[in-house]
């Protein structure tokens, strides 16, 4: 059982590193050149961050929402921005859904139903924060300020922002985005593993049996699964929802609650401002119960 676990743990932390690569490769490449016209794009484009955000989201996989955690840790993006790309995140779904073409339908829907969620709660958050940050000392990223000098950024001498907890600064901008990337990998892959042998331990029957009838109870059961940081969860759920083991409704619950490992990264990277996460965490599961609850009422 454990080298089964030990598997599927390699293989779906591979299938996330490529498109960690790409991402970090850009974010290095924009970091290694603060003073020219992408950083200016960055800046006029930060106000659509919720909206950028969540169409990143939607792109199978969890890459985008590790990527984004660990950006949002970093002050880089607003929590807006973060709770979008989060809510956006379908991981294994759309793959799996595609697969039928009696879904197809189905995942449209459900595509549209978290993007437009995703947006809205998105621009809500950062509203909230800039409504916060007019009345108390608060920073650009939603927290109180406070006299941590460790969890502030610098600049090396590249102009490539960097954090003072791990410091450094590589001239080859493919050497820092696989720096990066190395990082966060062994995040995913010990998580993946942690999960994977739990999962394996309870039994997928023994999971599916903790749903009842009630179609009104199934979101909030959903959405906690959903929260479990692995591609396991999306499976799951998209797969009992297939099966006829949930509706529709509960499978978005699950969905818009889940965001991959890239919440186990915001704790990792954000472990300084725990309550925030927290907060974040059960914000997600609050969008996940109401968008299940009303997808129950009406479709």
């Amino acid at each position: 059982m454990f080298w089964d676990v030990l598997l599927d743990a390699v293989i779906d932390t591979l299938k996330v590193v490529p498109i960690l690569y790409l991402v970090y490769l850009l974010v290095c490449y924009i970091g290694h050149n603060s003073n020219n016209k992408y950083v200016n794009v960055m800046k006029k484009t930060k106000y659509y961050g919720p909206l950028i955000g969540s169409v990143l989201g939607v792109v199978p996989q969890c890459g985008f929402s590790v990527v984004m955690s660990d950006l949002y840790s970093k002050k880089a993006v607003t929590i807006g921005t973060l709770i979008a790309v989060m809510i956006a995140t379908s991981d294994e779904a759309i793959p799996l859904m595609l697969s039928d073409p009696n879904y197809i339908v189905p995942l449209l829907i459900m595509i549209g139903i978290k993007l437009v969620v995703a947006i809205l709660v998105g621009y809500l958050f950062d509203i909230f924060y800039k409504l916060i940050r007019g009345k108390q000392n608060i920073s650009e990223d939603g927290f109180k300020q406070e006299h941590d000098h460790d969890c502030e950024l610098t600049t090396c001498s590249h102009v490539h922002t960097v954090h003072k907890d791990h410091d450094h600064c590589v001239d080859n901008i493919f050497l820092d985005a696989l720096i990066h990337t190395l990082q966060i990998t062994a995040f995913l892959f010990v998580a993946s593993l942690i999960i994977g042998l739990v999962v394996e331990y309870l039994g997928i029957e023994n999971l599916s049996n903790i749903f009842t009838s009630n179609k009104f109870v199934q979101p909030f059961l959903a959405a906690l699964v959903g929260l479990i940081p692995s591609c396991a969860s999306s499976v799951f759920l998209v797969e009992l929802f297939m099966a006829g083991g949930i509706t529709f409704g509960a499978m978005m619950a699950g969905l818009c609650a889940g965001s991959g490992i890239g919440i186990v990264v915001l704790f990792t990277k954000n472990r300084k401002h725990i309550w925030t996460n927290i907060l974040i965490l059960f914000s997600l599961y609050i969008v996940g119960c109401v968008v299940g609850i009303i997808c129950n009422l009406f479709v």
